[in-house]
């Protein structure tokens, strides 16, 4: 679905297969791998023979930012923190830009990717030495202030720090802004796992630096819930409506059209006219009053589009003042995959827009190939899978308790259950991340009852899921105030 290289480097000025820095080789097999519109370009790239990452820096400022990634590299460098070494740098006077090529790591994977994939032991110790490593960043004065898995990449048992433009030095690092740092490290692990090795992960730090301050891990859990929720708030209520690394937002004349960069293609339906048109009876998966849903194949995209109705006059005229139910799926959506728990892709955000004010609004997301709950436990008769899947379920729950989030409309037509039973979830609309304890209680108590409906029928299942409730939750006090337990 994305667009092909070529295409995204001439959004830079970039028309040529290849780009050579002053006095030196060219670098060839461009192959873009993240983009910073209008800011710079990574590139895998082949060069003197060999395989690099190039970063082209664009704009008026790219000698500036091209100079604070190199700055950031031999802070690293002096403080003997692995990093991928720099093998040129140069101006690229027919781009009017710079270019830093890096060596290339290999084998090697980011940090975010091994921790997707792995299973709770090999997290549990890549949290302990991401951790060792932010400390020895803070013995040498260094932080990195984009703080993400993304920027550390594992080989084998070495861990580098890449992404030179965030690293900032302190000849004097203060406290506080180093313990923030570390929070913001740890609000990026999976909250369960979290839960369960803190005090542990703290040790870890202290054991590397000094921790100089009483170690209270009540205190540090609020510290971290503070981190991760102003994170996802800035990402999933503000970064993902603009024009960024992981969403293109286009100018279409009565609509506002965001759509996910590794989807975009030239013709993404943007229109009313064109999304309308997946519309048709064979296509149709739910037909109510204030929304439709649609199966959809766009381009090589399996999609589901889900269409927030307008159903008269007063109910346009009222919802046009108000955030889509569209986009607030949206930003939720995104807001679940920053967090690492488990929802459709989301594509596509469109809002017919007159005057300022919204109208029909349509929600794209990847075709999820999964049964709804209800279904999966009436055709599913092996034991150990149905395990699987209340016991996901069940930490599902416990994960959105920890991370303050209530879901609003736990039907079973909102679980998806995949084939290795983990549960994901759907119709975001009415989802919150709440800020009180009060608040994150009695909408999860909500959530919990909702969910427990399901199973009235089902005796079995219904104290299936109470027998795991029971083990999963640390904190028993919503499971005793939904009435599950006594």
């Amino acid at each position: 679905m994305q667009k092909d290289n070529a295409s995204l480097l001439a959004s830079f000025g970039v028309n040529t297969p290849t780009i050579t820095p002053d006095n030196t080789s060219a670098l060839t097999s461009l192959e873009v791998v993240r983009c910073v519109p209008n800011r710079r370009c990574v590139c895998k790239a082949m060069w003197q023979g060999k395989h690099v990452y190039a970063k082209l820096f664009f704009g008026e400022k790219a000698a500036q930012y091209a100079l604070r990634d190199l700055r950031g590299v031999e802070a690293l460098q002096h403080a003997k923190l692995l990093t991928p070494t720099i093998l040129k740098q140069s101006k690229l006077p027919q781009h009017q830009a710079y270019v830093v090529i890096f060596e290339a790591i290999s084998p090697s994977e980011n940090a975010e990717d091994v921790w997707n994939n792995a299973n709770e032991f090999v997290r549990v110790e890549l949290a302990h030495q991401l951790v060792e490593l932010v400390a020895k960043h803070h013995e040498a004065g260094l932080i990195q202030i984009d703080m993400y898995l993304k920027n550390f990449l594992i080989q084998y048992d070495s861990i580098y720090t890449i992404d030179g433009d965030g690293i900032r030095h302190f000849e004097n690092l203060p406290l506080k802004k180093a313990h923030a740092n570390l929070f913001q490290l740890l609000s990026k692990f999976d909250v369960l796992t979290l839960d369960g090795h803190l005090s542990a992960l703290l040790e870890s730090y202290a054991s590397a630096r000094p921790w100089q301050l009483p170690l209270n891990v009540n205190a540090v859990k609020s510290n971290i819930d503070v981190a991760r929720q102003k994170a996802t708030t800035a990402y999933a209520d503000k970064k993902v409506f603009r024009q960024c690394t992981d969403v293109v937002v286009n100018k279409v004349k009565h609509a506002f059209v965001a759509i996910s960069a590794q989807c975009v293609t030239d013709d993404f339906p943007q229109t009313v006219p064109e999304l309308d048109a997946y519309f048709t009876l064979g296509n149709i998966i739910k037909n109510g009053n204030t929304c439709t849903v649609a199966s959809a194949r766009i381009g090589s995209l399996d999609a589901v589009i889900k269409r927030y109705n307008i159903k008269g006059f007063w109910h346009g005229f009222w919802r046009s003042f108000r955030r889509t139910r569209a986009s607030i799926s949206w930003g939720n959506a995104h807001r679940l995959q920053l967090l690492g728990l488990p929802t459709a892709k989301p594509v596509a955000l469109i809002e017919t827009r007159r005057f300022g004010l919204r109208g029909k609004a349509y929600f794209i997301t990847e075709y999820v190939d999964a049964l709804d709950m209800d279904v999966f436990f009436k055709q599913t008769s092996g034991k150990a899978l149905r395990a699987e899947a209340v016991k996901q379920a069940v930490q599902l729950f416990y994960r959105l308790y920890l991370l303050k989030l209530s879901h609003g409309d736990m039907k079973a037509t909102n679980i998806k259950v995949q084939a290795d039973g983990q549960s994901l979830l759907i119709d975001l609309d009415s989802m919150q991340q709440h800020q009180s304890a009060a608040a994150v209680q009695k909408g999860h108590v909500r959530d919990i009852n909702r969910f427990m409906q399901n199973w009235k029928e089902t005796p079995s299942l219904y104290n299936a899921f109470v027998k795991v409730f029971k083990v999963v939750y640390a904190d028993h006090g919503p499971l005793q105030a939904a009435q599950i337990l006594e």
